[in-house]
Parts: C-alpha cells; structure tokens; sequence
C-alpha cells in the first residue's frame, strides 16, 4: 500500500519533510480527498503508493539493495514485564523466549490447537505496486520480493505468499495494450519462485479498480484483460488469481458484475485456478453486511468452476485503515469479521481474508490472536489469512515483517501469527 523505500535515492517520488513540519511520524499526508498538511516532521518523509490510498509519514531505512540486506538499528526493545517463566508451545520442543538482547524474557501462552486449521496462511510481499512513476524503473521506482525474504516465511511455515503489483506497469497505455515483457517476467519470475517451494502465490493487481487513477467502466476490457493474465498463470495449480484489490468509490453491485464477469471469462480459457473475489469500500470485512452494499450485491455469486472464496481486508485501528498501531480494544478483531462470518456462511461462500495488521502492543497481539481464533472456528467457512506486510522497502513501518528485522518481528510474528501455523494447503 504505503511505499517505504529507504534512501530518498531510491524512489525519486519521495518528498523529503522540513525541520518543522506538521505531520508526525505515522500520521497521515496525502490520498483521496485529503486536504490536510502534506509536509512531514524530518526525519520522516510522506511516502504512497496512489493517490487513492493513504499516504504516511515514515522514517526512511537503511536498505538500499534488491537483496534486501538492511543495516541493524542500533536500539533495542526493552519489554516492561517482569515475567520470567518460560512456556514451551505444544507445537515443537523448542521454547518460545525473547531476543537476548531485551532486558527481560516475556513469554506467550500458546494458543490451543483448534479444531480446524487454516488451508493457506501468509503474508503480502508489497513492493512491485510502489511507487508513482510509471512505468518506472527498477529497483528505483519498484522491485520484486527478496527470495531471502520468501525463505524466510516457507521456514517458518507460511505457506501463501500474495504478490501486488500495478496494471498500469504489466499493461502499458490501456487494458487492451500488449503486457510489458520485462515487468511479466518479474512477475512471474517472482510467482515462479514461491510456487517452486511448495508455496501458493497469490497474483494481486493492486488498483483500487482504477486504471491510471480512473475508475473502470469497461467490463469487457477488464474481463479480456484477465483472460490473457489467467493464459500466464493457469498451468500453475499453487498460483491463486485476486481479481482486483480493494475497489472503492464504486458501487457494491457495479463492482459485483466486474468480478462476475472476470471468473466467466478466467475460467472460458480453460483456467481452474482458485479465485479471489473483492467487494467495494475496500472489501472491508466489518462494513461487508453494512454500509457498503456488498452483502446483497454478492449473494448468489456463482464461479462455473465452484472454486472460489470471497476476499475481505480488516484493520482494527478507530478508522479501520491500518495507519494506526492503536487496537480499538483487545477483542476488536473477532468483533468486526463476526456479521461477515455469519454472511459467508449464510451463503455457502469461502471466505479469504486478504489483509489485516496492528501494532506491537499487548492489545493488538489479542485482538489478532482474537481473530484468527474465530476464524478456525469448527464451522467456519474462512480457508484463509494474510498478514499486512512484508516487503524490502518498507523501513521502519510498524506493521513490517520483513526479516531481518522488520518491527513487528519481534512480537507480530511469533505471538500472533506463529501460533495458528502450520497451514494445512488446499
């Protein structure tokens, strides 16, 4: 989403804040509609992706390389709990303890095993999609993921790996043009590699439904155009098609015939891919049944192929729009995916949520641990979940996960993801 790309070398479209700049670190300067203070409080620059999404005072990092090889921030976390005991997970023999470099040892009750695991289970490789120039230049404008980063996460045991990229970029003057032979092979270089280690690659034109900042209107282009992206990718059963992320701005069931539309003509070309539907006002789990439409412009979706899952995104910040590391309580995620749960199974629908994050904190930890738990519920109909992100230019962003040392790392991934793994695949 938001582009972090370390150096102001890397990305030229960065604007570097003044001394006395209004925005503090983390807060907003720029997207839709926004109005606000656009200069940041140094050391931070505004960094985003599209004008549609939320731009972000960030501290840039200290990568400069694709390899993502990133120098070690001097400072180190000190925990305030003065918990001693250590508790082994009933997953592995090894115990569950901090780095040795925290003044205490905190350790995490280990989540019981439920009753049903997650089929796929990941994290959103963002980097390909940043950016404003287009089509831009490699590994100045945008990159592809590290394939030390994509280890990484199969090691652990992470099993699904969502890769955005821009259309604008693979599809150069129109959705009708001829795809960018060096962009397509990143891409698919990228694909190749994740579903080489066994992994599912999720293939995530990352748009907004919008083509060069315009909302679609064309439907028959649009369905063309995934056509001949499904022709790329559909003798490759580990790749998994998102039609579109995030629409907005849109009407629930205009959205809703885009996506009808795009599965008829995936699977008219002989493609048995798992598709990824998304709704509109950003396929957000808590306003699916309220607000936005989705709910009744969904139901009696229909894929030839029946093999298909609706995807939705949940923040749990006061806005829901994951620029926060504030939790709005410590149950907020079980309590905002509850009436689209209800829905997907009302429905007979597969649900895949394609994005979710918080901050480091107590709170946040139990609201996504609180939320994951639910969706592994007996009954439930969620086959999937995707961390909020990882990448090799997103700095210091409080939601990064990217090894080496990424700052939710250090509690993120080992209190509120490590427990609900291993994903048991489709």
């Amino acid at each position: 989403m938001k582009l972090s790309p370390g150096l102001a070398a890397i990305a030229a479209s960065l604007t570097v804040a003044g001394v006395n700049a209004a925005v503090p670190q983390w807060g907003q300067c720029g997207g839709l509609y926004y109005t606000g203070e656009k200069t940041c409080q140094s050391p931070s620059v505004c960094v985003y992706q599209n004008d549609w999404c939320k731009s972000l005072c960030l501290i840039p990092a200290t990568t400069t390389t694709k390899s993502s090889t990133t120098t070690t921030r001097g400072s180190t976390t000190t925990k305030s709990s003065t918990t001693t005991t250590t508790t082994t997970t009933t997953r592995s023999s090894t115990t569950t303890t901090k780095s040795s470099t925290t003044t205490t040892t905190t350790t995490t009750s280990p989540t019981p095993w439920p009753t049903k695991r997650f089929k796929l289970f990941g994290v959103n490789e963002a980097v390909a999609e940043f950016g404003t120039a287009i089509p831009g230049i490699l590994d100045k404008d945008y990159t592809w993921p590290a394939t030390s980063s994509i280890d990484f996460f199969v090691n652990k045991g992470f099993n699904t790996f969502r890769v955005p990229f821009t259309v604008e970029r693979l599809t150069p003057g129109s959705l009708a043009g001829s795809f960018d032979s060096a962009y397509l092979a990143g891409l698919k270089s990228t694909v190749s590699y994740i579903t080489g280690k066994g992994a599912y690659a999720v293939v995530d034109p990352h748009n907004y439904l919008r083509y060069n900042g315009a909302i679609l209107t064309d439907v028959a282009a649009f369905t063309n155009w995934w056509k001949n992206l499904a022709n790329e990718f559909k003798n490759d059963p580990l790749v998994i098609l998102d039609l579109q992320n995030e629409p907005n701005g849109v009407d629930a069931a205009i959205v809703a015939d885009f996506m009808q539309s795009a599965v008829n003509g995936i699977r008219s070309v002989g493609a048995t891919n798992l598709i990824l539907v998304e709704g509109t006002s950003w396929s957000g789990a808590w306003s699916w049944t309220t607000g936005s439409g989705n709910g009744a412009a969904f139901t009696g979706f229909t894929d030839p192929a029946n093999n298909f899952a609706i995807e939705m995104h949940q923040y749990l910040d006061t806005d829901g729009s994951g620029t926060s590391g504030t939790c709005v309580s410590s149950t907020i995620g079980a309590e905002r995916i509850a009436d689209a749960t209800a829905w997907l199974k009302n429905n007979g629908f597969k649900g895949f949520l394609g994005e979710m994050g918080g901050g480091s904190n107590d709170v946040c930890i139990a609201a996504i641990k609180g939320a994951l738990t639910a969706m592994q519920a007996p009954d439930s109909p969620w086959i999937g979940f995707l961390w909020w992100a990882a990448g090799p230019w997103w700095g210091n962003y409080f939601q990064s996960i990217e090894p080496p040392n990424g700052p939710a790392i250090a509690r993120i991934l080992p209190e509120a993801l490590e427990p609900f793994l291993p994903a048991t695949g489709l």
